[in-house]
Parts: structure tokens; C-alpha cells; sequence
């Protein structure tokens, strides 16, 4: 499918999308988020696709926030029809069952920090920048931000990014435990395909089985999220990728996982 605002790529099983409105910043709109749950559509057709990465064109920027020109049009009817399409548009993000990487080049703003929140992890260039800015329009985080932060960082340390629209660089961010990883931005790409490398050489039932873990079991009690966890330990000891995985440990060498799916 041909896109006009991002860019999607597929190569050695890593794909790869990258917003691209750079004289915007590659700001948020509607057409943005349209052509980003088509290519949803896409990843989540294609069985081949084991790890996606997400960035954004240029240097400045990842994602720079929602559209402002757009945003100002909106009433408070349209206000909650777009924070909705976002909210269900970045959820589905989250809810692929590959890993999904941000790879943060510059500024990640409103809406570009509610996104690189909703993946698995995030890789950031030294000159990215993160914040939730939108109490300095006059309005909230709409995009799962409110939600997402506090689970990920502190809810004190949420609360106060929040409340103040402060922004913080990519160090800070990986001290709160925001970001995982900071290197310089040339060299940022080559580390976050160096980790989707390995990630894709990893049995494809086992890292769907870990990522439902470990998502399910986040928001209940120790001993729920065990069970989820037995659960999907079991599922896995049925498939092709275990039985590989155990049989090559026994005869030392390397496992080829196939990436069956069966069980």
C-alpha cells in the first residue's frame, strides 16, 4: 500500500515505519493516524513481521505533538472523536503481539511521547526531547498519556511532567526509566536494528508468549499474573520453537527457531 505520511519498510523480518511530515514535525492529523492503522492492518496480517520499529523523518524530530492547526478547529464534540481515534489507534499499537521498539530521534512531544510510550521499549538519540506539553494549551494529554506515564514512571514524577508541560532530554528520560537506551543520533538506528536482530532470531511463540505476560499480568495482583504466566509457559513447551530450542541446548549448538506458530 502506497502511504503519503509515513514510510513502511519490511526487511529480514523487522519492519520498519516512520512518520514522515517533517515540515511538520511530523506532527499528528487525521490523515497520519488513517494511513498508521492501515499499516497496523498490514503487520498484523503479515506472520512474517517479528519486530517493529518506530521512528521519525528528519533529525529534529520523532513525533512533535498533535497537529495544532488541526487541533484549534476542533469543538469539544470533535475533541473526543479525535482523542478517541488516537486512543484506539496507539492501544492497537501496544496490543501487537511482536515487540515493538521506539527509536526517538528528536522530539518526542503530546501525542509523540503517548506513542513511543505504547512500545515495548525505547532507544532515544542524545538530542531527543520528551514531555506531555499540553497543559500549556489549555488542555490534557488525550492519547493514553494520563495513563500510560504513571505506569511506567513514578505517578509522582508523571504527575509533575504533567502538571508542569515540562520537557525532559533523553538522559533524563532514562533515569526516571522512560527510555532504555541513549546514543548519539547517527548512530542510533544501527543500535536499535542491532537489538531487532536479535529480538527476530528469538522463537516467535515465546516472545508473544512473554509480551502477553508480561502486559496481562502488569495491572493485576502477584499471584494473577503468575498464573497468566504458567499459563503461557505451558502454551509455549507445546510448540515447534520449544522442542528446537531445548533439543539444540542438549546437542550444543546454535537453535534455529522457524517461527511456527502452530502448537
Amino acid at each position: 500500500m502506497a502511504y503519503e505520511n509515513i514510510i513502511f519498510e519490511v526487511e529480514d523480518g523487522i519492519a520498519s515505519l516512520t512518520f514522515n511530515r517533517p515540515k511538520a514535525l511530523n506532527a499528528l492529523n487525521n490523515d497520519l493516524l488513517n494511513e498508521f492503522s492501515d499499516a497496523l492492518d498490514e503487520i498484523y496480517a503479515n506472520e512474517d513481521i517479528r519486530v517493529l520499529i518506530l521512528t521519525g523523518a528528519g533529525e529534529k524530530s520523532y513525533v512533535a505533538g498533535a497537529d495544532i492547526t488541526e487541533l484549534a478547529t476542533f469543538n469539544s464534540l470533535q475533541a473526543k472523536h479525535f482523542s478517541k481515534k488516537g486512543q484506539a489507534t496507539i492501544s492497537r499499537l501496544q496490543e501487537l503481539p511482536i515487540p515493538v521498539i521506539a527509536a526517538v530521534n528528536g522530539f518526542a512531544l503530546g501525542g509523540g511521547s503517548e506513542m513511543a510510550l505504547a512500545c515495548d521499549f525505547i532507544y532515544a538519540a542524545e538530542n531527543a526531547t520528551f514531555g506531555l506539553p499540553e497543559i500549556n494549551l489549555g488542555i490534557i494529554p488525550g492519547f493514553g498519556g494520563t495513563q500510560r506515564l504513571p505506569r511506567l514512571v513514578s505517578k509522582n514524577m508523571a504527575k509533575e511532567m504533567i502538571f508542569t508541560g515540562k520537557m525532559i532530554s533523553a538522559t533524563e528520560a532514562r533515569d526516571i526509566g522512560m527510555v532504555n537506551k541513549v546514543c548519539p543520533l547517527e548512530s542510533l538506528m544501527d543500535e536499535v536494528r542491532k537489538t531487532a536482530k536479535v529480538i527476530a532470531s528469538k522463537g516467535k511463540v515465546s516472545l508473544r508468549a512473554a509480551k502477553q505476560a508480561i502486559n496481562s499480568g502488569m495491572d493485576t495482583d502477584l499471584l494473577t499474573g503468575c498464573n497468566i504466566e504458567c499459563d503461557a509457559f505451558a502454551l509455549c513447551m507445546a510448540s515447534e520453537d520449544a522442542k528446537e530450542g531445548t533439543t539444540a541446548f542438549l546437542e550444543k549448538r546454535k537453535a534455529t527457531f522457524k517461527g511456527m506458530l502452530n502448537v
